[in-house]
């Protein structure tokens, strides 16, 4: 089966620049100079890349909201989002550290297409190992003349910098990161008007994920057909899912789009532990809604996950077995996404101090009944469209579908007054 993303890694071996040359490195970059920037997006339009940052938006699609041509502003910006702080997420990680250049090639391509000037990395500031080799990574590219003015003697020229993130989970938020890159508080921006027409300093800028930006290189080397020919269903390509939970082998695995959420658990997480029984699973992250077992026959990919009332989000699934409390689990995220809310808009840094709240009691053994509508009511007013992001909303989805599934669970910490896992 081939692996595109993650053939070239070999754990514990430090990638360079040879070595990625010896795998065919930088060949999609020399093609490209060949081709017009609008060849590129067409290019990956017809191959039908969907961002695997979560959102699964159509990526060729995005590029072609950008402005082109002589009288579009300028400078032009290309943005990697790079912050993974997505709780139970760990897919981007591999990458940065793995094969930093064919991330490079990747966010290259994206900017050749779009003719922007300008692109920047945005790192989590907890990746230390990949900050350096990135680092390392791109003075190669600039000494071997990938990046800088003229690159092989195009006349095109790329300034690629790495900024290391400050640590907020609201950076994650692509007008959130923005505003960060230009030194301002890390708040999320109205929309419209659009990144894709005025972003960074009020610039056309894109913003990318890792996992996204690594496909491009492999869509321009190889074509559209073999791309779209790469997963099981609608949806083209590999994705690199995951596990982490009770299962025997907590991992990351580069799959075709489309794998069951079954296979993933049972096959490649090699099942439960001993003694575990499979409750339920946050298919895409901590944001995203619980499937229970009944369900694990699902289509890991973007409307089959949807249609059973989750998303794929970063396809990093955490698994909930019977001796690990719910309440409990929910109470841990609430805690994580209360304290990561920017406090921008009131519904999300109240709401989900309330949430956080109203969980911690529960499990200390002083709730009551009544604090499961009130549970279900924030679930509902944190919902789309009653906050400036998606943060809340995203944050209130596993809580929504815990107490459709588990509701019992919260009842008997009310009604025994305390947590029955203790």
């Amino acid at each position: 089966m081939p692996t595109p993303l993650t053939g070239n890694i070999r754990p514990g071996v430090e990638p360079d620049l040879a070595g990625y040359e010896r795998a065919g490195g930088y060949q999609a970059l020399r093609k490209s100079l060949k081709m017009a920037p609008a060849e590129v997006t067409g290019l990956v339009t017809e191959a039908k890349l969907r961002g695997r940052g979560g959102a699964g938006f159509p990526t060729g699609q995005k590029w072609s909201f950008v402005p082109m041509g002589s009288d579009a502003p300028r400078p032009k910006y290309f943005v990697c989002n790079a912050d993974e702080m997505e709780p139970g997420t760990f897919k981007d990680r591999l990458l940065l550290e793995g094969d930093p250049h064919q991330l490079i090639e990747g966010l290259f391509l994206g900017a050749y297409a779009i003719e922007a000037e300008v692109g920047y990395i945005f790192l989590r500031w907890a990746y230390k190992v990949a900050a350096r080799r990135l680092e390392k990574a791109l003075a190669e590219a600039y000494r071997q003349g990938y990046l800088g003015q003229n690159i092989l003697g195009s006349g095109y020229n790329l300034e690629l910098h790495l900024h290391i993130s400050a640590g907020r989970y609201i950076c994650g938020e692509e007008t959130a990161l923005l505003n960060a890159l230009e030194g301002r508080r890390a708040n999320p921006r109205a929309k419209p008007p659009h990144p894709q027409t005025s972003g960074l300093w009020g610039r056309p800028t894109i913003v990318n994920n890792v996992e996204t930006l690594c496909n491009i290189p492999h869509i321009v080397n190889h074509g559209a057909q073999w791309f779209r020919d790469l997963g099981r269903g609608k949806d083209a390509g590999t994705k690199l899912y995951g596990a982490s939970g009770k299962v025997r082998r907590p991992g990351l695995w580069e799959l075709p789009m489309g794998t069951t959420a079954a296979e993933i658990i049972e096959e490649h997480a090699g099942g439960m532990r001993a003694g575990h029984t499979l409750r339920g699973v946050l298919p895409g992250g901590a944001s995203t809604e619980f499937l229970i077992a009944s369900q694990l026959d699902v289509a890991m990919d973007f409307d089959s996950v949807q249609a059973m009332g989750s998303r794929l989000g970063t396809g990093t699934m955490i698994v909930l077995d019977d001796r690990t409390c719910p309440v409990g689990m929910l109470h841990n995220l609430a805690h994580f996404f209360a304290q990561e809310s920017c406090g921008w808009c009131t519904p999300c840094w109240s709401g989900l101090g309330w949430v956080e709240h109203i969980l911690l009691q529960l499990e200390q053994g002083k709730g009551e009944l009544d604090d499961l509508e009130r549970l279900e009511a924030h679930a509902r007013l944190l919902g789309p469209g009653r906050t400036f992001c998606a943060l809340a909303p995203g944050a209130t989805e596993p809580l929504h579908s815990a107490l459709k599934y588990f509701h019992d669970d919260f009842a008997r910490h009310a009604h025994e007054r305390r947590c029955p896992w203790n």
